[in-house]
């Protein structure tokens, strides 16, 4: 594992390997020799094909000089590294109406690495295990310390920057809860929410009740590993950020992330896998790490997610259940109108074009020209995105 200095980052080749073309190149491999499951094998085939003929798509003609290119149709899985820009966009553009006038702090919760192997065995079960201990966590906290009710957003992590297994949840709150009655706006202190070795010792407590609740229940076929009184179950508290804009910046970065985006990705050549990983216990310094292409393909799958689970989640007086009631009401005691801003609805062009810089109108042959459709490119066979 090697230091990555800027000079090296500057001289990579644009045309750097995608997850796609390692999948391409190692993938009917990596299915011969390891038993996958259905899920497993989708994605990978999601990938694959990707923004490829055999999704179909159209052609476009430049109605200047005459230019014509094909454009592919996205796979749209979400854990497709090339579909989520544009989804991420889109949320965030609902997410911005939503922000309160106040500061917003930053929590994460971790799960004691004993359980690794078990959650990766019962991924919806002990995932849905995490949300609930969480959320349950939060909540006791804001009736206890704050006299009302919290509300929060909660996005599931399952990877480590060398995508090893790391389950935890990235907590955004705003810094303040709804008082019972509805009538006033309870303020947290600006630089302070909850101590977390309490919020640790309580959210430890619950996850193994509900653990165990589970095993009665029969939907975990084993007992519950010996874990050990030594390890800590890691709850920390982040810098709160200083104003919506950053709270924004954040949900960018983390909501709509991949295990690992194609940026990282620096070599695959020879059956190795170079990619960029921060190191986290060196000051965040950017390095580089190499795998064996079948271990690379190993790793990234360790984080597909069930079908139809939810990574994205929110509670409290933000559930979805109540949220636009209990948001505008929180608006209203914090001096804001209570109706929320109209969301304007915006083209794929123009969301790339505010994403990218690239009007994908644009002829890129002449530059003056506007690409139009001419023809649409039918799918080479039957595809199912989900």
């Amino acid at each position: 594992m090697l230091p990555l200095d800027s000079g090296r980052k500057a001289r990579v080749n644009k045309e750097r390997p995608e997850l796609a073309d390692i999948f391409r190149s190692h993938g009917e491999s990596y299915r011969r020799t390891h038993p996958l499951p259905a899920s497993h094998r989708k994605v990978m085939r999601a990938v694959e094909v990707c923004r490829t003929k055999e999704l179909g798509g159209h052609l476009k003609q430049c109605d200047t000089c005459g230019f014509e290119h094909p454009t592919y149709n996205s796979c749209l899985n979400r854990h497709c590294p090339k579909c989520q820009s544009m989804a991420k966009a889109r949320w965030l553009k609902k997410q911005t109406s939503e922000l309160l006038p106040t500061g917003y702090f930053h929590l994460v919760f971790t799960l004691t690495h004993e359980l690794n192997r078990l959650v990766l065995a019962h991924k919806r079960v002990l995932l849905n295990i995490l949300f609930q201990a969480v959320s349950e966590t939060l909540l006791e906290f804001g009736r206890t310390h704050l006299r009302g009710e919290l509300g929060f957003i909660a996005v599931l992590h399952t990877w480590d920057q060398l995508l090893k297994d790391h389950f935890h949840l990235h907590c955004l709150i705003p810094a303040g809860a709804l008082s019972f009655d509805h009538s006033r706006w309870i303020a947290a202190r600006k630089d302070f929410l909850f101590p977390v070795k309490a919020l640790s010792i309580v959210f430890r407590g619950k996850f193994l009740h509900l653990l165990s609740k589970a095993i009665d229940q029969g939907k975990l076929p084993s007992p519950p590993p010996q874990l050990s009184k030594k390890k800590k179950w890691v709850v920390y508290a982040k810098e709160p950020f200083s104003s919506p804009q950053k709270v924004l910046d954040y949900l960018g970065r983390y909501t709509h992330r991949v295990a690992l985006s194609n940026d990282r990705i620096l070599s695959a050549q020879n059956g190795q896998v170079t990619f960029t990983y921060r190191d986290r216990k060196d000051k965040d310094r950017l390095k580089t790490n190499t795998l064996d292409a079948q271990e690379f393909i190993r790793r990234f799958l360790l984080h597909v997610l069930p079908d139809g689970f939810m990574r994205v989640r929110h509670f409290g007086f933000l559930a979805n259940r109540t949220k636009k009631q209990n948001l505008s009401r929180c608006r209203e005691l914090l001096g804001l109108p209570p109706a929320l801003p109209e969301i304007p609805k915006r083209s794929a062009q123009d969301l790339l074009l505010e994403i990218t810089g690239i009007d994908i109108s644009r002829c890129p042959n002449c530059k003056k020209g506007t690409m139009v459709i001419v023809a649409e490119l039918p799918k080479l066979r039957p595809w199912d995105s989900s």
